[in-house]
């Protein structure tokens, strides 16, 4: 693999330590300083992709808050330096130092982990921060004195940072190293031999550090040492490290600790003062301030546990004669839930399919928290009640899936909301909204509006006149939701339905294809079928029913009194007809229905109108008065029969009446009717045959009564021993009362008969029992009436009441 070709780089081997790829992860390890453009390695065949899956699954590189110093080159499947990487400005003193990045491909989503280790190479020499160090040291310094001389800083970290340190001349010191809490290393100048001020009261000395890499580096500081007159003690403090805690974001001024130290010495001398070592950082000890006075160790900066966890800083404590003594203060800065997590959204699909099987991933996003513990441990969710869920298939990375099937036309978009929380007291939060179209797919049929139809159409109308709308509506989108109508194939009585009603492809809207007539055809179904425009088109039909609703079209028809051309039917009327006698019914229907079927009946034309009347509802012919003797025995009605609808329609029909208590009354005046001798002489060979077969009927049928009343009479002489007749009864006639339209099958008529004809009375008509008299057109006489003469009901017996 090629390395940049800077003098630098050139001294070290350009080896990549390993590759591999398992689970979506690949790693590689490079030295710093590459150039620009160099391999970092082969991305695609490390991961066993095609360089065609690159390109359509648009490969990026995703390299979260880092700066992009490496980049994808889809070409070649490899991965390059797009910025020279100095490991100590990315890493300091962290190892291993590495780049964490992500590679993401589209359609399917899939993202793969890549980590590049940086390896160090020896190019930062070790340094003192002090071009240089001044003591002034007391003749009478005891043997063993201690000297801080600090540090030499050296960026590169292993072998590569710093080793050790050497000093010259060691005539009188000799130098002590000792480890940092932080990898680093302070030396000490100690003092092993007595120093003579009048001898020698300057020393230069030289200190130098060294690093461990190829070739060898170093640093120098020079040291000045001036010899002072004796003070014999020095401070010396009580404890050799002290330890302070300190919270985040503690406010200026805070105390952290204190030390002290104490001097054996009086005067001027045992007055010590206290220092922070110059050996320590300047940045470092700009956050701090130390009381020279007391020792006292305040805050004086902002500190932040997300750049420093712990702090280690040298006191020295000096006296006025010049000797001193150090110690160490250790600081533990103590991290609180000061950051909210950051969401990055890697990649966000825009849309899905509503038929995208559970499981599908719609978003991928990375987490990132920067305090420790507890409180840079997130966790995310999404609001309850959408079929979605949030996973982490890794660290700090999260998915958003689909966790059961769609439906569009129950949701067509989501705006899901994530939020990140982390486990912090109070715990921190921030949140990222997403907006999630769902694309339709057939899935619904049309439906109608109603489970049925139903709808009226007044008979008569005109071809193609529009009946009603069908209607149905479908809960998909565009073409899937675009629904047509079709006529179901059927018959109605044997005929193709298509040829009585037409629908509408577009409208749904129902036409009739013929004129309808109520009295041929009521009422008809069919069914019509609603189909939508996806692929497979999806069907439903519904079933329609079409009612005729009727016209006034037919005039009322008059079935009695039959009419025809020679001959009408007469009615007869005893002249000891009461008031409301009954005189006969006019009986007409009408073939439509409803109110266009109702008949009223009304007295147009009358011979005598003050003689009778008709009833407005059932058409009975009624005597409104006593009849008289000078009352005409001819007598002629006119009655009209009107129906209900708009307009009216009628008919008209004439009745003879005859006026008269018997027979030969009304014989006398047939010689006034201009008919010719033979019509006569027929009409009383008619009469004369009706009069015998009425005759028979009657006497058998007093026999038989007779013959009841005995029997009966007998039965109860024989069980009560009482004389109370036993009154028979004859249940009336009954006939057949179905209808059709408004004309009854059979009238039934109760005759009430006793001795006394003034007495008679006829409670309900048969028709189909009456007898009539058929005559000329200038009378007419029912053969019933004229058996009710006077002598006739004498001889029955009275007052018995019998039924016919």
């Amino acid at each position: 693999m090629p390395f940049s070709t800077t003098p630098l780089a050139a001294l070290f081997l350009v080896v990549l330590l390993s590759s591999r790829s398992a689970l979506g992860q690949v790693s590689y390890s490079i030295p710093e300083e590459m150039g620009r453009g160099s391999v970092v390695g082969n991305i695609a065949q490390d991961l066993g992709l095609d360089l065609k899956r690159l390109k359509a699954g648009k490969a990026r590189i995703f390299s979260g808050d880092s700066a992009e110093y490496i980049e994808l080159n889809k070409e070649r499947g490899a991965l390059l330096i797009k910025e020279k990487i100095d490991r100590e400005a990315l890493c300091a003193k962290v190892t291993p130092c590495a780049l964490h990045l992500q590679m993401i491909l589209e359609n399917p989503m899939e993202m793969y982990t890549v980590t590049v280790e940086i390896t160090d190479i020896n190019d930062n020499a070790p340094s003192f921060q002090k071009k240089e160090i001044r003591f002034e040291i007391s003749e009478s310094a005891v043997v063993g004195s201690r000297f801080m001389l600090g540090r030499a800083v050296d960026a590169d970290v292993g072998v590569n940072g710093l080793q050790s340190y050497s000093l010259k001349p060691t005539d009188h010191f000799i130098l002590e190293s000792q480890n940092q809490a932080d990898g680093g290393k302070n030396v000490e100048m100690v003092l092993q031999k007595q120093l003579d001020r009048e001898q020698d009261d300057l020393h230069n000395l030289m200190l130098t550090a060294f690093d461990g890499g190829e070739p060898l580096l170093s640093g120098t500081v020079q040291i000045f040492i001036t010899v002072l007159d004796a003070n014999d003690n020095a401070p010396v403090f009580s404890q050799r490290m002290y330890k302070a805690t300190v919270t985040e974001n503690s406010i200026k001024g805070s105390t952290l600790t204190a030390v002290s130290a104490s001097d054996a010495d009086d005067g001027s001398n045992s007055h010590v003062t206290y220092y922070i070592s110059d050996t320590v950082d300047s940045h470092v000890a700009e956050m701090f301030l130390l009381n020279h006075q007391t020792g006292e160790l305040l805050l004086n900066g902002q500190i932040d546990y997300e750049e420093a966890s712990h702090y280690q800083l040298d006191i020295q404590a000096r006296d006025e004669g010049g000797l001193s003594d150090s110690c160490k203060v250790a600081i533990e800065v103590l991290d609180i839930n000061d950051n909210t997590p950051s969401i990055s959204v890697l990649s966000m699909s825009s849309s899905i399919s509503e038929e995208a099987p559970p499981g599908t991933v719609v978003a991928m996003m990375k987490v990132n928290d920067p305090d420790s513990g507890a409180n840079g441990r997130v966790q995310c969710s999404i609001s309850e009640n959408i079929p979605f869920s949030i996973t982490s298939p890794s660290s700090n990375f999260f998915s958003l899936r689909t966790e059961q099937e769609l439906d569009r036309e129950r949701d067509s978009e989501y705006n899901i909301t994530v939020l990140c929380s982390d486990e912090g007291v109070p715990s921190l939060s921030s949140s990222a909204s997403l907006h999630l179209h769902v694309s339709d797919v057939n899935d619904n049929a049309p439906v109608f509006e109603r489970r049925s139809y139903e709808a009226f159409v007044p008979e008569n109308n005109a071809p193609g006149l529009s009946i009603f709308t069908v209607k149905a509506r479908d809960a998909d989108s565009k073409q899937n939701a675009r629904v047509s109508y079709v006529l179901e194939d059927g018959s109605v009585n044997g005929v193709p339905v298509s040829s009585y009603v037409s629908v509408s492809a577009d409208g749904g809207v129902v036409s009739a294809a013929r004129s309808f007539d109520y009295e041929q055809l009521k009422d008809f179904c069919f069914r019509v079928r609603a189909q939508d425009g996806g692929s497979p088109p999806l069907s439903s039909n519904v079933s329609v029913k079409i009612q005729i609703q009727d016209q006034n079209d037919n005039a009322p028809q008059v079935l009695y009194p039959v009419q025809s051309g020679g001959s009408v039917v007469a009615e007869m009327v005893p002249r000891s007809a009461d008031v409301g006698y009954l005189v006969t019914k006019v009986v007409a229907v009408d073939v439509d229905s409803g109110q266009n079927a109702w008949l009223s009946y009304k007295l147009q034309k009358a011979t005598d109108r003050a003689l009778f009347e008709v009833g407005a509802q059932n058409g009975e012919i009624r005597t409104v008065r006593q009849v008289t003797d000078k009352d005409a025995v001819k007598q002629k009605l006119t009655v009209v029969v009107e129906d209900n609808g708009q307009p009216s329609r009628s008919a008209v029909v004439s009745i003879n009446v005859a006026v008269a208590d018997g027979f030969p009354e009304v014989l006398s005046e047939l010689t006034d009717f201009p008919q010719g001798r033979e019509y006569n002489e027929k009409l009383s060979f008619y009469l004369v045959l009706a009069l015998a077969a009425v005759s028979f009927l009657f006497i058998t049928t007093v026999v038989v009564i007779v013959s009841v009343k005995i029997y009966r009479w007998r039965q109860s002489r024989a069980l009560y021993q009482s004389s109370l007749p036993v009154i028979p009864y004859y249940p009336p006639g009954y006939a057949d009362t179905g209808v059709s339209a408004t004309l009854p099958h059979m009238y039934n008529y109760d005759v009430c008969m006793s001795t006394s004809s003034r007495k008679s009375d006829c409670k309900y008509s048969t028709l189909g029992g009456q007898s009539v008299l058929v005559v000329d057109q200038g009378f007419s006489e029912t053969l019933q009436r004229a058996l009710k003469d006077k002598d006739f009901l004498d001889s029955a017996e009275s007052p018995e009441t019998v039924r016919i």
